[in-house]
């Protein structure tokens, strides 16, 4: 199709068809931002500092009359900054860009998912989605969001071999990772934080958050099978699925020698993510030595590594670079200083719910508060001081054990469609899915999860949760 059919089609389109690109999107929420920040005045918490972690003091809010307003020139120069911001994500898909590139280049892990699937059967194709699905997430439960990444090209591949297009892969393996973490009961990042300002015990009240992510895990495995395997997806240029007949796959010695780095680099991943705290930066740095350690198994010299690396990079820049526009929306937030009063102005809607949908408007509330502080546990604290507080005044039942659960829900399952959470666009970005595409595909799934939590929240009040 030529551009000229190319735009005669996206015409005869309604205009409610029409998404814009992923980039447009981006920066018309951005322009949409600035505008807000004339409309709401700059306003701050007092902050206090203990046991070396800062957290807001209640009833401390109070406007600011000293903050200049923003000009219009700041939106622009906001991208450059948000670039900025967002580097640990912007390399780290860059640099697993590359590793799965030289990956993908031995056909190591071709072969063995080649294999794999052949032992299971095609025919099996929905079963091995719906594993890999409870697989993904309870990666997400156990080790948390953003330290997933690595594993997104590894259910694309899966689903090429099982004949399903990347969209089926990416919504797997970023579903699943989403879910499992934002309703895990032992989320150190959301849950724990959340508990140790509430003064709960650690990871108390896990059968709900349980019950929660094996039924919102099952329905994304039940929507993958029945809806997204449906979808059209035009998959984009670069990607390419098996290559052979499923009989013809075996694993010869160097396969496995390859293989045995990867997956001794995901150990060492795990081992440092438990034990040192290690993040983004560490990751990518492992993924780098990696990429090194597949070339040097497989005869690339160092010349063949960069060569690999640089292409494999070049795969993911759209992706890479989207990252780094939606950042600029935090910048904007942070320059006019009115996240804190957007912070006050919604939990004060909790205070005047009904306590039977209380813990159901939170988690609403925590959903809008998280496209303007994307950290969990950054959200935890400054929120948790403020809701605490509100949850003990509404008197909800076990109060405070449910609006934290109201607050992962909220906080964490938003995190599958804002466009401030870097984790999610860095892992579509690998998975080469647009913004646009997984939007289309993951939004209905959305309605129907958040049914779920919501139903849970409530059984949750009437049972004294």
């Amino acid at each position: 199709m030529d551009m000229t059919d190319k735009m005669a089609s996206e015409a005869s389109k309604p205009w409610y068809r029409n998404m814009p690109d992923p980039m447009v999107l981006i920066f018309m929420i951005l322009v949409a931002t600035y505008v807000l920040t004339f409309i709401v005045p700059a306003g701050e918490f007092a902050r206090v500092v203990a046991d070396g972690r800062t957290t807001v003091v209640p009833e401390s809010f109070a406007y600011l009359t000293d903050t200049p307003a923003l000009h219009f020139f700041d939106i622009f120069v906001a991208i450059p900054k948000g670039l900025i911001s967002a580097a640990p994500y912007l390399f780290i898909v860059f640099i697993a860009g590359g590793l799965f590139h030289i990956l993908q280049k031995t056909g190591a892990l071709e072969n063995a998912i080649g294999v794999a699937v052949n032992k299971v059967g095609v025919k099996n194709r929905n079963v091995i989605i719906t594993v890999g699905t409870f697989i993904y997430g309870f990666f997400g439960v156990a080790v948390g969001f953003e330290n997933n990444i690595a594993l997104v090209p590894v259910a694309v591949l899966i689903s090429a071999a099982v004949g399903y297009s990347s969209l089926v892969g990416t919504v797997m393996a970023v579903g699943g990772i989403g879910i499992g973490f934002a309703l895990s009961p032992i989320n150190p990042y959301t849950v724990g934080v959340a508990q140790g300002i509430a003064e709960l015990p650690t990871f108390s009240g896990a059968w709900l958050r349980t019950l929660m992510v094996l039924t919102s895990l099952a329905a994304l495995a039940y929507f993958i099978c029945a809806k997204v395997t449906k979808m059209d997806f035009k998959e984009p240029e670069g990607v390419e699925g098996l290559k052979k007949d499923l009989s013809e796959y075996q694993l010869g010695g160097k396969d496995k020698a390859t293989l045995g780095v990867f997956l001794a680099g995901l150990g060492i991943m795990l081992y440092g993510v438990f034990a040192n705290g290690w993040y983004i930066n560490e990751i990518a740095g492992l993924f780098l030595l990696m990429a090194i350690a597949i070339g040097m198994v497989n005869g690339l010299g160092a010349n063949g590594i960069v060569k690999q690396m640089m292409e494999g990079a070049s795969g993911v820049t759209a992706g890479a670079l989207v990252i780094g526009v939606a950042a600029s929306i935090q910048v904007i937030l942070d320059q006019a200083q009115i996240i804190d009063t957007i912070v006050n102005a919604l939990s004060s809607l909790i205070q005047d719910m009904p306590i039977a949908v209380s813990a159901i408007v939170a988690s609403v509330v925590q959903g809008v508060i998280n496209l303007f502080v994307p950290s969990g546990s950054g959200q935890a604290m400054v929120t948790m001081p403020i809701l605490v507080p509100v949850a003990d005044l509404v008197g909800m039942s076990m109060s405070r054990q449910l609006m934290i659960t109201a607050f992962q829900v909220g906080d964490g399952l938003t995190n599958l469609i804002v466009p401030t959470s870097g984790g999610t666009l860095a892992m579509l970005a690998l998975g080469r899915v647009s913004y646009e595409q997984w939007l289309k595909a993951i939004l209905p799934f959305m309605v129907l999860v958040y049914a779920l939590c919501w139903v849970a929240l409530f059984i949750g009040q009437l049972v004294g949760y």
